[in-house]
């Protein structure tokens, strides 16, 4: 009887712990606590104009209008911007520093499995930027034999060291590369002779160019396969109900018409983009 006894105590406490842990797992969906505690916190890497960049001490850009747009499907909730450097984005997104990322994302096979990545909000298609007026590089491939430049840990250097070995199997050359920080410090080395290119999406180079026409010029060639840029969630299931929230407001706006809009605002002409993402791409 002692033995039965203590089964049943053992299932009480069971059923117990379980009605307890409801609660807590409940609590830990992403979209509600959002909801509840009336603020939404995001990370973005302020420094990738048009996308999104500082100006009179306010994130503004491309994505930031997007957001505005998404943020009226959450009334009365306020949006917590974090800047920070990209190399942190994606790691501080796993640990669970902030609910979702809002910058330029380029969407990658791996970042598929690692991460939730929205419905695309632009085209992420790589080109290469010169310095206006040299004529040594006039295609994607007179990179080889040359310093080239691009940001650390993105997917960007990723595509310009398979474009190097690439090139470099095809008797082409070797492609001399540095990494930095930021973009932004790539086109300073660029305008300075130190390098003699940089690699980035073909919209961002467009963007340097149209800041500083005098000094850059972008090669109309681009390389890779096509690809582009989405934001990114937790590949969890408490965030399963924002990320779908997330990729419906964003077909939505691709769908009515806004998002071509702000395309227009932003980078001088629409994109095609499609409404979900393909798992090869």
């Amino acid at each position: 009887m002692k033995v039965i006894r203590n089964s049943k105590s053992l299932l009480i406490g069971a059923a117990f712990a379980i009605a307890l842990a409801a609660p807590v797992a409940q609590a830990a969906e992403l979209l509600e606590k959002i909801k509840t505690d009336k603020v939404f916190t995001v990370a973005t890497e302020a420094r990738f104009a048009p996308f999104e960049f500082v100006e009179d001490g306010k994130i503004v850009g491309y994505s930031a209008d997007i957001m505005a747009e998404v943020m009226k499907a959450l009334p009365g909730v306020e949006l917590k911007r974090l800047d920070l450097p990209w190399q942190g984005i994606l790691p501080g997104l796993a640990a669970g520093r902030f609910d979702y990322v809002v910058t330029s994302v380029t969407v990658t096979p791996e970042r598929m499995k690692a991460y939730h990545l929205s419905a695309p909000i632009a085209d992420a298609t790589m080109a290469v930027l010169k310095r206006k007026g040299d004529t040594d590089i006039a295609m994607p491939e007179d990179i080889a034999g040359k310093p080239v430049g691009s940001q650390a840990g993105s997917a960007q250097l990723a595509a310009l060291e398979k474009f190097a070995g690439e090139l470099k199997a095809g008797g082409k050359g070797d492609v001399t590369i540095s990494t930095y920080t930021d973009f932004s410090e790539a086109y300073a080395d660029l305008g300075a002779g130190r390098i003699s290119a940089v690699i980035n999406s073909l919209p961002n180079l467009l963007e340097a160019t149209r800041q500083r026409p005098d000094v850059f010029e972008v090669v109309l060639h681009t390389f890779g396969a096509k690809t582009y840029f989405s934001w990114a969630g937790r590949n969890d299931p408490d965030s399963a109900s924002l990320n779908a929230l997330m990729d419906a407001e964003m077909v939505k706006l691709n769908k009515s018409g806004k998002l071509a809009e702000l395309q227009k605002k932003w980078f001088g002409a629409t994109m095609e983009l499609p409404e979900k993402l393909a798992v090869s791409e």
